[in-house]
């Protein structure tokens, strides 16, 4: 089912921020005015106009942006919180760009890649407490936690993957992203079916240190360091 659509006004105004989300998100926020006037086929004294300044028309992005989220997420609640918040962006070609503006947030920061991420690790909390309550999941000894890394590191792989490889017309963006996720699902899933570790003795080591950290200096039984001799 297609995101729904976010609040708009209509008009010039609306004409001139849908042409800079797009322009962002093909060139990312060095993008200059001109530009982006060229692309709403008006004139650059005409975008300043109407939004006073390039930051203030990157705020009203992010507003219509953050918008779209809130309204797309409600729009598919169920799919959102089980999980498949990305999937359900990318599934409307009208929204890639809007998506892709998202993937420029989380690569320059700001008030959209917090909520974006926010939103997601809200969801994850829940879809992650189901599971295990299903006897799906194993529990963790820190819910939240858990749930926060593992938003933060689809993310960062998503992020990271574009950066390498962007694609080459953000209007592409939800083949793009369709294509990167079917390629980290095996291993995700098999990571998360099977393991990656055959015991748990790294585990355990470390809830040792968490319950007793080193207070400085260094521990009586670490290795000494290795020095040079001429002794063989």
């Amino acid at each position: 089912m297609p995101a729904a659509r976010p609040p708009s006004d209509g008009g010039t105004r609306d004409r001139i921020r849908d042409a800079a989300v797009l322009r962002f998100a093909r060139s990312g926020f060095d993008a200059s005015v001109r530009a982006v006037a060229a692309d709403a086929g008006v004139s650059a004294a005409l975008v300043i106009h109407h939004f006073g300044s390039k930051d203030a028309l990157h705020r009203a992005c992010d507003e219509h942006v953050l918008a779209w989220i809130v309204a797309s997420k409600r729009h598919n609640m169920g799919r959102a919180t089980g999980g498949q918040l990305l999937q359900v962006l990318a599934e409307s070609d009208e929204y890639a760009p809007l998506l892709g503006y998202v993937m420029r947030s989380l690569q320059s920061g700001g008030d959209v890649a917090r909520a974006f991420v926010q939103h997601m690790i809200d969801d994850a909390r829940v879809y992650v407490r189901e599971a295990v309550a299903d006897g799906i999941a194993k529990p963790s000894v820190d819910e939240d936690a858990r749930a926060r890394y593992l938003t933060l590191s689809a993310l960062g792989t998503l992020s990271l993957s574009l950066t390498l490889d962007p694609p080459d017309d953000p209007e592409n963006f939800s083949a793009t992203l369709r294509t990167f996720l079917a390629e980290q699902y095996l291993p995700m899933i098999e990571m998360f079916a099977q393991g990656f570790l055959t015991s748990r003795r790294m585990l355990d080591d470390y809830l040792l240190y968490l319950s007793d950290p080193p207070t400085g200096g260094e521990p009586d039984d670490a290795p000494a360091t290795a020095t040079t001799s001429e002794e063989p």
